[in-house]
């Protein structure tokens, strides 16, 4: 294994070192071939790059408005447990049971262990708890998970929520969390309870972890695609993140500057990453790597002053003051803003070795290099003046109790205490538009996008770039005829290559395909079509995921954004049953707001009201939301749900089911892997659902193969599929579509082909195809109807999401329209449930007496 980066090849050529550090000068983007070269700078040059890198440093911080500043945060550092999965050979910090045993330390801290440390750090004025651990200890370790069965907690991850909140209680202080790598899920159940959390990307090179006698070898977590996925899933959940690498592992230099590269690709396309931590490597005794020599200070300051030239202005560079035996000017010279968490209380417990400097000597070495010391929080001040999404509602108290509101850093002279974590109070206040789903078709939509359109979604520019490879149209290889022949003689035996070029079919093979499509139709559910007299409820749009294709979602603070109340909400489902409807679908966005256990009290509200109605509710993305706000795991929420009158969820939110579509679409919606574990979930528990797809956007007809395979294997295991409904994506005020990245929504001919494949490609699993009217208009879905659905879904009688994207159909569909649509394809109408049964007789006069007369519409905020 090479000691350092110096190994890894030719010295570069006096003529490449001058030109790589012109352009450093020049301010010129470098590329990773430079960044390699600079990376080497020593002595004059290495003298020469750090001036550059200085004066961008300079400028970013003269454009926040901390000239002069560099910043610390006054912490504590809690080793919740020292156990890990890992086996990193550099690591002092893990260790076994039998060692934690011997000393009188259980498998973890225990609850009173870590208050007593947190209570004296808030009587020191320290402001953060800086919460590590190894990963997954439980998962290696029988003894750790023996301790969190013992304790009541499911996993680690549960126990460091649990003492996140008691810390924010308690003591005030307030929690970064360090738990190792993270799921999707696991930032939902943790962004609750802390500002900031933060993992150590290390290295991208992946030969460090996956060859024998590599440094990582032999630990699952140090993968560079997983960590690097962690990066991206923080990013997407608006985490304010902290990340960062160690140098001096055996990495080459090409190696460090890709690390750097991939960090800046992270931090541009999400702009989460608040901070970078570049750590030099130190030998310790009793590990793998002791006899390793540590990474030369000459390394440290070099990669410093790169990583300010890759990382701009803006970003936020910290060494560890502790690592560098005083040489702070050096790096403050080199480009850092940031000397990390100092702790007047608490060592070091990753390099015990290393006692933290006292921050009046680190005050007066900031001063002489001509930088004021100023305390910040564990959350960096750009994002505590961001605000949402970034911070959780239930810690805003928390952060704005500590923090300057001019500058964002922290208050020194503030006093320390606990204070309530809890839900917002009064979330079902009715605000806003709430006749839009009235007016949506009469005034229409205030604007075509939302006032934060570039931040919330990400960079777009980095988004084009992501997208591109997806877009490209594959070759076709397979005969259509001979797919055709297989088709109509069983579609089940169609393989992948068949049923892809039967989805780029046109002309007269489309039209072959959709007529075999409508015989497999008859064959399975006969002729009549079907449709189910509901009412769609949105209970609010407010929502800050950053769906890109969704222009339904709105910031609190936007003309267009509207809450209901509950009483409204029941309203809406009373009148719905007074003209004959037999279920509500009720979704709404992902409102910071709202607490994980509101989803059962409109549940409840409806049931209460109208105990015959059917709710049919809740996406995977709330289901997920409503798990992950209350600590309770999904399969625990839905039973929850269930008993408070839940019946049937919609299996929207799938839109692609390939993470490959889904990231370009949405910054922070669930992966697919947790959408299926919402569906599987709910169907074991009997909560049936539908299945959908939203496709002609960034997609290929293979991403519609793949979504449309799984979606007929999970039928297969569960059973618990109603239909599957068609979604084609409606572009006009769409923000990836005005961003130019998606195409204007699919064409007839996709429409047809996916219509005709689903049927195929679902036979005989699910037998019911459903076409949406409000997307693709009369004439469009009696074409679907003639392609081999059988089923045109709701009345609906209040559409706002497909609305507000800009489809022009309208809100509603009486049961004289839905029947006239099925007359149009040559077929009768019947009305059915939700689960495809027959509708009673008492409810079909109803809807039959009203049919063409919406129920009352609501006012706007309800009477005074």
């Amino acid at each position: 294994m090479t000691s350092s980066a110096q190994e890894s090849g030719q010295q570069p050529t006096a003529n490449a070192m001058r030109r790589a550090l012109k352009r450093a000068r020049d301010g010129v983007a470098l590329d990773v071939a430079e960044a390699a070269v600079l990376l080497q700078a020593r002595g004059a040059d290495l003298t020469d790059l750090c001036a550059s890198a200085a004066r961008v440093r300079d400028a970013g911080l003269e454009a926040a408005g901390r000239a002069g500043v560099i910043t610390y945060s006054k912490s504590v550092f809690i080793p919740l447990t020292r156990l890990c999965r890992d086996k990193c050979h550099y690591c002092t910090f893990a260790t076994v049971p039998g060692k934690l045993r011997r000393a009188g330390h259980g498998m973890f801290m225990s609850p009173d262990e870590v208050l007593a440390i947190a209570r004296r750090g808030a009587e020191l004025g320290c402001k953060e708890a800086l919460i590590t651990l190894g990963d997954k200890p439980e998962d290696r370790w029988p003894e750790a998970r023996e301790w969190l069965e013992a304790e009541g907690y499911d996993d680690t991850i549960a126990y460091v929520r649990a003492m996140a909140i008691r810390i924010l209680e308690e003591t005030g202080l307030l929690p970064h969390l360090n738990p190792g790598v993270m799921s999707w899920t696991d930032f939902q159940r943790l962004k609750p309870v802390a500002p900031s959390m933060g993992m150590m990307l290390e290295t991208t090179a992946e030969r460090l972890w996956s060859e024998p006698g590599g440094p990582h070898h032999g630990s699952p977590d140090k993968e560079p695609a997983v960590r690097l996925r962690v990066l991206e899933d923080a990013g997407r959940s608006s985490v304010p993140f902290t990340s960062g690498l160690l140098i001096g592992i055996g990495e080459t230099y090409e190696e460090r500057a890709e690390s750097l590269f991939a960090l800046r690709r992270i931090s541009r396309s999400y702009h989460g990453i608040q901070e970078l931590i570049l750590q030099n490597f130190r030998a310790k005794p009793d590990t793998a790597m002791r006899g390793m020599p540590d990474a030369e200070l000459d390394e440290l300051v070099a990669t410093v002053a790169v990583a300010r030239h890759i990382m701009g202005p803006s970003a936020c560079l910290q060494a560890p003051p502790n690592l560098v035996d005083g040489e702070y000017a050096r790096l403050i010279g080199a480009g850092i803003d940031d000397w990390g968490g100092v702790s007047p209380l608490t060592p070091d417990h990753v390099n015990p070795e290393r006692p933290w400097p006292q921050i009046d000597r680190l005050a007066e070495q900031s001063a002489a290099a001509g930088f004021v010391l100023r305390e910040r929080l564990a959350v960096y001040p750009e994002f505590v003046q961001r605000g949402e999404p970034w911070l959780d509602p239930r810690l805003l108290p928390h952060v704005r109790a500590l923090a300057d509101p001019e500058t964002g850093l922290a208050r020194e002279d503030v006093e320390v205490r606990g204070l309530p974590w809890q839900e917002p109070e009064e979330v079902f206040v009715p605000s806003g538009r709430t006749d839009l789903h009235r007016a949506i078709d009469t005034e229409g939509r205030t604007g075509d996008r939302r006032q934060d359109f570039d931040e919330v979604y990400g960079d777009w520019e980095a988004l084009r770039e992501a997208a591109a490879p997806g877009m490209v149209p594959e070759r076709i290889d397979a005969d259509v005829r001979e797919a055709l022949a297989v088709a109509a003689d069983d579609p089940t035996k169609l393989t992948d290559p068949q049923a892809l070029a039967l989805l780029h079919a046109d002309g007269t093979a489309l039209d072959a395909l959709c007529g075999i499509a409508d015989a497999v139709r008859r064959d399975v559910v006969g002729d009549d079509v079907t449709y189910i007299v509901t009412r769609n409820i949105n209970f609010t749009n407010v929502c800050y995921t950053g769906c890109r294709f969704c222009a339904f979602a709105q910031r609190r603070t936007d003309a267009d954004a509207f809450t209901l109340s509950l009483e409204q909400v029941a309203d809406r489902a009373e009148q719905a049953w007074d003209v004959g409807a037999v279920e509500v679908c009720m979704q709404g966005g992902i409102h910071p707001d709202l607490p994980g256990t509101a989803y059962f009290d409109i549940a409840r509200a409806v049931k209460k009201r109208v105990p015959g109605m059917h709710v049919h509710a809740f996406s995977p993305m709330e289901v997920v939301n409503g798990a992950t706000r209350t600590g309770m795991s999904i399969r625990e929420w839905l039973a929850e749900a269930k008993a408070a009158g839940l019946d049937s969820i919609p299996g929207t939110a799938a839109e692609i089911l390939d993470d490959e579509v889904r990231w370009v679409l949405t910054k922070g919606k669930l992966p697919t892997a947790t959408w299926i574990e919402v569906i599987r979930t709910a169907h074991e528990l009997g909560i049936r659902s539908s299945s959908t797809m939203m496709y002609g956007h960034v997609d290929q007809p293979r991403h519609w193969l793949g979504h449309l395979r799984l979606l007929a294997q999970i039928q297969q295991e569960t059973g618990g599929f109603t239909e599957f409904v068609t979604l084609p994506f409606i572009h006009t005020n769409a923000p990836v579509y005005l961003a130019g990245i998606a195409r204007p929504g699919p064409t007839t001919r996709d429409n047809r082909a996916v219509t005709a494949m689903a049927r195929l490609l679902l036979h005989p699993h699910i037998p019911n195809i459903q076409t949406s009217w409000v997307k693709l208009g009369t004439e469009g879905a009696a074409d679907m109807l003639r392609s081999g659905a059988n089923d045109l879904g709701g009345t609906l009688m209040e559409e706002t999401i497909s609305r507000m994207a800009g489809s022009s159909y309208g809100s509603y569909r009486s049961i004289r329209d839905l029947v006239a649509i099925a007359e149009a394809a040559g077929r009768a109408a019947r009305p059915r449930t939700t689960l495809y049964g027959d509708v009673p007789e008492e409810r079909q006069r109803a809807a039959m007496d009203s049919d063409g007369h919406l129920p009352e519409l609501l006012p706007v905020l309800g009477s005074d």
